[in-house]
């Protein structure tokens, strides 16, 4: 045995996500080298400066907001970085990597759906500042990818409110470190399969050094359902009201394919063509068809841009919204969104008495958030709309979901992360339950502080 190996430092720098929600980033180093985990940006930053416009704004700025993870940290980080790993495709884990991959010699690896979501803002952005210069890597969950010579990186199928999400394990000769942000335990997803438990177990019994996970529903003393939960919701919502004559809006996260695809779903049953319009809808929809993940019908169209949008809903006012269902972005009441925009009568479509509003979403809970759902929601009432809520699940781990990875990888350190110290520690409370102490093997951690293993 190679004891220097085995003794070999074991360093984990938070650089984003701790104690707070948002701009998640986690840089990981073993001896000389690292691997970083993910690149968010803090969506709420950028929208509180209602002036800011992301693309044009320099990285010092955008740290100054709060909007992406401060990476000079990194300078006192004496390790070449040999991956930047993506586990999943939402803004919260990848919208900076435009900023900051750059500053990087390595390839960005992530899913065949989020590598193709990070080639379309590469195309984007071709020839300017926000360019990704930086190789992209494809790569399939149930698959390893050797990094060095001592470190190996595994993709291990998980679940989420986006397709294609991994749980990324990192092999080092020292053990697993395993990052899971984000994933709940769905074994009836709509797309897709369960997660690879029987992977997961198999890495426990190999030796897992440490766990980084999310803490956003750790307080939450259940299990998180499953998203045939919420298409059945959807089901009774769209097909179990008289809406004949109504006119039918729905609005669901954009990254929701899984969702996305019921609602398409229940639409041919009320035989309704479905128009799916908004610039990040159809964004997602499109690379989900490109990957194969989501087929779209004949009776499905895509709009993403104001005068295409604008076209299409005078076409409807004519022929009668009866005959559509339209699937819009919106539901946080973001100012510039489609709903919105309807709900103050900036487009073609007009809202009447008895027009179905359905929001199979909830409301991101911070006060920006629910200050603009709340106008939005006024709006749609005085125009006499039937506003329908509740059509949703949550895409985290609640308590149960937790209790269940930590018995499959039976870590020797935890770090809760991707929420406030409120929530991180419900998961150190959690993890003290089951026998980690607080301090010694389970660590709350901020921003910038590393910590030596």
């Amino acid at each position: 045995m190679d004891v220097t190996r085995m003794t070999t430092d074991v360093e984990i720098l938070p650089i984003g996500g701790y104690n707070e929600f948002g701009r998640n980033m986690t840089a990981v180093r073993y001896g000389n080298e690292a691997v970083i985990f993910d690149m968010g940006i803090n969506l709420d930053r950028i929208l509180i400066h209602e002036d800011a416009v992301f693309e044009s704004l320099a990285p010092d700025t955008l740290w100054d907001m709060g909007a992406i993870p401060d990476d000079r940290v990194m300078a006192d980080f004496d390790a070449e970085v040999k991956a930047i790993v993506l586990g999943h495709g939402h803004l919260d884990h990848v919208g900076a990597v435009r900023k900051l991959a750059r500053k990087y010699d390595c390839p960005v690896i992530g899913t065949p759906f989020t590598i193709k979501l990070i080639e379309h803002m590469r195309d984007d952005n071709r020839g300017g500042e926000n360019e990704i210069p930086n190789r992209l890597v494809s790569m399939n969950s149930g698959s390893q990818r050797d990094l060095s010579g001592d470190l190996t990186l595994e993709f291990v199928h998980m679940t989420h409110s986006i397709v294609q999400t991994t749980l990324p394990v990192l092999h080092t000769p020292r053990g697993a470190i395993c990052y899971a942000l984000d994933f709940k335990m769905d074994n009836f997803p709509v797309i897709g399969s369960p997660p690879d438990y029987d992977r997961l177990r198999e890495i426990g019994m190999e030796g897992v050094l440490a766990l980084i996970t999310e803490s956003t529903n750790a307080h939450e003393e259940t299990k998180t359902p499953s998203e045939t939960i919420a298409r059945d919701l959807l089901k009774d919502h769209l097909l179990g009201l008289e809406n004949e004559r109504a006119g039918l809006l729905v609005t669901t996260f954009s990254s929701h394919t899984q969702r996305i695809k019921s609602i398409i779903e229940f639409a041919e049953e009320l035989d309704r063509e479905v128009c799916l319009m908004g610039r990040s809808l159809s964004k997602y929809t499109k690379v989900a068809e490109e990957v194969g993940l989501l087929k779209i019908p004949d009776y499905v169209s895509t709009y993403g841009y104001g005068r295409e949008i604008n076209r299409k809903l005078k076409e409807i006012m004519e022929e009668g919204k009866e005959n559509y269902l339209c699937c819009v972005t919106g539901h946080q009441g973001e100012q510039y969104a489609l709903l919105t925009r309807m709900a103050r009568d900036e487009t073609p479509y007009k809202i009447e008495a008895d027009d179905q509003v359905i929001f199979s979403a909830r409301t991101i809970p911070n006060p920006n958030n629910e200050a603009q759902r709340y106008t939005l929601e006024e709006k749609l009432r005085m125009k006499g709309a039937r506003i329908i809520k509740g059509a949703h699940v949550s895409g985290h781990a609640a308590r149960e979901d937790h209790r269940e990875l930590l018995g499959m990888l039976e870590p020797e350190h935890i770090f809760p992360a991707h929420g406030d110290i409120e929530h991180q520690s419900s998961m150190a409370e959690l993890a003290e339950f089951h026998g980690w102490d607080i301090g010694e093997t389970c660590h709350i951690l901020r921003n910038g502080q590393p910590k030596k293993l």
